[in-house]
C-alpha cells in the first residue's frame, strides 16, 4: 500500500474512527483508576499509565499485524472483528475499575485493564492496516491523544449522537469484510468476482448494523 494512495488514506481514516470509537472505555479506565489519588500523583498516573498501555498495545499490534500474515488467520480475524462490531452496538458498558490506592498501584491497574480492554482495538487496527507497519504507528500514535484528552469529549457526542456508534460499528465490519476477501486461502476467489466482493461487503455492513439495532429496539422494549 503507497502513500498517499487513495486507498492508504482510506485505510488511515478507517484506524482513526476505529480509534473514536473504542479508545473511550480507555480514558474511563484512567480515570477511575486515579480518582482517588492527590492531584499532583494523578498527572504522573495518566502519563504513566498510558505510556505503559500504549507501548503494550503497540507491540500487541504489530504481532497481530504478523500473525494476520499466516494463512487462515485473516479470515479467522475478519469473523472475530464482525462480532466486535455487533458487540459495540449491544453490549452494554460496566466500568467497575476500582480506585487504586497508590500511584505505582493505579498505573498497574490502567495497564492491565488496557491490555484486556484494548484487544478489539488492536485487532480492528491490524485488520484495518492490512499490514502496512507505517499504518500501524499512525494508528498508535493517533490513539494516544484521543486517550489522554478526547475520550471523554467522544463519549459525551456518542450519547448526544447515537448515530457516531453506528457509523464506527460500520467501519469495523467494512473492515472484516476487507480482511476476509484479501485472506490468501480465498483471495483469488474475490479477485476474480470483484462483484461478489463489493456484495460481501454490503451483507456484512447492513447486517450487522440491522442486526443491532433489532437486538436494542428489543432491549428497549422488555425494560
Amino acid at each position: 500500500m503507497d502513500l498517499f494512495t487513495a486507498e492508504f488514506w482510506t485505510a488511515l481514516l478507517a484506524i482513526v474512527i476505529i480509534d473514536l470509537v473504542l479508545a473511550g472505555d480507555n480514558a474511563i479506565v484512567i480515570g477511575l483508576s486515579a480518582r482517588n489519588l492527590p492531584k499532583d500523583q494523578q498527572k504522573k498516573v495518566i502519563f504513566w499509565g498510558t505510556f505503559g498501555a500504549i507501548a503494550i498495545r503497540s507491540a500487541l499490534t504489530l504481532i497481530a499485524v504478523w500473525l494476520l500474515k499466516i494463512p487462515g488467520l485473516l479470515l479467522i480475524g475478519g469473523v472475530l472483528l464482525i462480532w466486535i462490531a455487533y458487540k459495540l452496538l449491544v453490549e452494554e458498558k460496566k466500568h467497575d475499575v476500582k480506585s487504586a490506592g497508590n500511584l505505582w498501584s493505579a498505573i498497574k491497574t490502567i495497564v492491565i485493564a488496557d491490555t484486556v480492554m484494548g484487544m478489539d482495538n488492536v485487532l480492528a487496527v491490524a485488520g484495518a492496516a492490512h499490514g502496512n507497519f507505517v499504518l500501524v504507528v499512525l494508528g498508535l500514535l493517533i490513539s494516544v491523544p484521543i486517550i489522554i484528552w478526547g475520550s471523554t469529549l467522544i463519549i459525551k457526542w456518542v450519547d448526544r449522537f447515537p448515530i457516531i456508534v453506528y457509523i464506527g460499528s460500520g467501519v469495523l465490519a467494512w473492515t472484516a469484510s476487507k480482511m476476509i476477501v484479501d485472506e490468501p486461502l480465498i483471495e483469488e476467489f474475490f479477485a476474480a468476482n470483484p462483484w461478489l466482493q463489493w456484495g460481501l461487503s454490503f451483507v456484512i455492513v447492513v447486517g450487522v448494523i440491522l442486526l443491532g439495532r433489532t437486538n436494542l429496539k428489543k432491549r428497549e422494549k422488555a425494560q
